[in-house]
């Protein structure tokens, strides 16, 4: 009987120990958006590749200043991302960069990294844009408009409406 006690109180304590693990906040997200553009990946790469260039080809941001490695991005809507460049390849035609300061009012993403690629792709490119990211309220129970839900959904957007309007810009310039 003692034990089966202890096997059972043993038991009860892991049970009581593993529940904080269960209500432990945010999980990272990810959005992954790709669009073949008719054009070289030089002539994309060329576009796209400048980290301060991004007002000229996406159609959601109204500005964007750099300065020392940093681009303050100002959203149409009035919000502001603050990136820090973290990695950009001529070679690769490829950057990476992360989010240094959030507007999670207007953005609802807390922390995010990015990566953008332009490959070769059946006479044309293909352009992957990546995001790793958090939802915007850290705690446990995040309102409506700060939850997974509304992060992956401007997320997704943010990306999928950039990737469109390079695409306008590459092959519109022809």
């Amino acid at each position: 009987m003692f034990v089966r006690n202890l096997i059972l109180g043993a038991a009860a304590l892991l049970l009581a120990s593993a529940a904080p693990a269960i209500a432990h906040g945010p999980t990272p997200k990810k959005v992954e958006q790709t669009i073949k553009i008719d054009a070289p990946p030089a002539d994309v790469w060329a576009a796209a590749k400048d980290f301060g260039g991004m007002a000229d080809w996406h159609p959601m941001v109204e500005k964007v200043e750099v300065k020392d490695g940093t681009r303050t991005v100002t959203l149409k809507d009035g919000g502001t991302l603050i990136d820090s460049l973290d990695d950009s390849s001529d070679e690769e035609m490829s950057y990476s960069y992360r989010l240094d300061t959030p507007d999670i009012e207007n953005f609802p993403v807390s922390f995010y990294s990015a990566t953008f690629d332009v490959n070769e792709a059946d006479g044309g490119s293909q352009v992957e844009w990546i995001g790793r990211f958090y939802r915007a309220d850290t705690g446990n129970f995040p309102s409506e408009t700060q939850n997974d839900e509304a992060a992956i959904a401007a997320m997704d957007e943010f990306l999928k409406t950039g990737l469109e309007g390079l695409k306008a810009k590459v092959e519109g310039g022809k």
